[in-house]
């Protein structure tokens, strides 16, 4: 199991430079990782960066709270696309879901869709935010919706990336989409567990660590 070939490499906190962006391609590029991911504003110097390698640019929308109103979302995910982003990584609206206005949630989803056309949305539910009734009520709406991936955390929340989250998302999702574990993937054997569950991606700021030592700062996203 190449584990490298799993990771977003991941960097999104407030305080991020753009010489951090610089490392973030510089560590993907060395340990060959799926993709790095980053916020809007460091989409283009990402493209740049990693230009001339199969390395993806993946760009969180609506992040991390969600409550942007869809038009806003649109916006960023066409933005984020024109810049030289592969991949959009989306943030449902949370408090509509938990209102059960789950014709709002659907539609901004397939709208994303719809605005990106063939690149891969992954919609982020937000786990530790939900009960496990609406855990599988985000999950089907956005496989109506046509999402390519969903997603169980920002890892900006109060929790991330479960095990039992991941088991009960496989179960709705079956192979109609794929799953991203995201939070807290800070060493090897939770890494595997994950994929064992059938993830086909992990969010992390850590991959460095866990392609090298196995286990990472406590701290990191």
């Amino acid at each position: 199991m190449k584990i490298n070939k799993y990771i977003d490499h991941t960097l999104l906190k407030a305080t991020t430079e753009p010489n951090d962006i610089i490392k973030l391609c510089e560590e993907a590029k060395q340990h060959h990782f799926f993709s790095v991911c980053v916020n809007g504003c460091y989409v283009k110097l990402a493209k740049e960066q990693l230009k001339d390698t199969d390395i993806k640019v993946c760009a969180v929308i609506g992040f991390p709270l969600g409550a942007m109103s869809t038009e806003a979302k649109i916006f960023e995910a066409k933005n984020c696309i024109e810049n030289g982003a592969n991949e959009i990584d989306m943030v449902i609206n949370i408090g509509m879901l938990k209102a059960k206005e789950h014709e709002y949630v659907q539609n901004e989803i397939a709208e994303i869709k719809k605005a990106i056309g063939d690149k891969i949305l992954k919609v982020i539910i937000e786990n530790c935010y939900l009960t496990d009734e609406e855990k599988r009520v985000a999950t089907q709406l956005s496989l109506e919706a046509n999402a390519d991936f969903v997603k169980t955390s920002t890892g900006f929340g109060t929790g991330g990336a479960t095990f039992e989250d991941i088991e009960l998302m496989k179960k709705v999702v079956e192979n109609k989409a794929q799953l991203k574990a995201a939070g807290g993937v800070r060493d090897l054997n939770t890494a595997r567990k994950f994929i064992e569950l059938g993830v086909t991606r992990l969010g992390t700021s850590s991959g460095v660590e866990l392609v090298t030592t196995g286990t990472a700062d406590i701290n990191k996203y």
